[in-house]
């Protein structure tokens, strides 16, 4: 197997057009027209830079797993559009985006990721509660307490030293200002 590369892209580009149509497919399969309207929800520009990204996992130069994310809050990214081809399932490569969009999220100064995936997707869900994600709806029932969407989320760690002001806040028992 040939190596990966990571890929930021906006969604348009050429190379996001597997991404767009398995994701339509997927999502009107399992819960008909209204998966058009969600993937019509959001333009490009929520996954663009300073506050969004939208990244691709490319084989051969050939997109196979992708995924984004928007601005939720000021310290909360959500992650949306995950996908990985239908050809490139079971090796990790929804791990690896989810990983990567941590990553880009946490550099960007997110604190925290939130997501929710739809009832009909038990692979989504296996996925987030792999990654480390917490549901935030009771893990043995089949949908949201409302029928809805499965909330998940989690709080990004620190990779390098924290800013000495978040410090102070921290230890006074404030959240940071920043």
């Amino acid at each position: 197997m040939s190596a990966l590369t990571v890929e930021r892209a906006v969604l348009g580009d050429p190379l996001t057009e597997p991404l767009v149509r398995e994701l339509t497919h997927e999502y009107v399969t399992r819960y008909g027209p209204g998966g058009r309207e969600e993937m019509a929800r959001y333009g490009a520009e929520e996954f663009a830079p300073p506050h969004g990204l939208l990244l691709l996992l490319l084989r051969d130069g050939e997109p196979v797993a992708g995924g984004a994310y928007r601005r939720y809050d000021a310290d909360t990214a959500e992650v949306k559009r995950m996908w990985t081809a239908a050809a490139h399932r079971r090796q990790g490569l929804g791990l690896r985006v989810l990983a990567e969009l941590e990553d880009a999220a946490r550099e960007t100064g997110y604190r925290r990721i939130f997501l929710t995936t739809g009832p009909r997707q038990p692979e989504a869900k296996g996925l987030y509660l792999a990654a480390g994600y917490t549901p935030l709806f009771d893990v043995r029932a089949r949908t949201a307490p409302d029928g809805g969407p499965l909330p998940f989320e989690k709080h990004l760690t620190r990779t390098t030293a924290p800013h000495p002001q978040d410090l102070a806040a921290e230890a006074a028992g404030k959240a940071p200002s920043r």
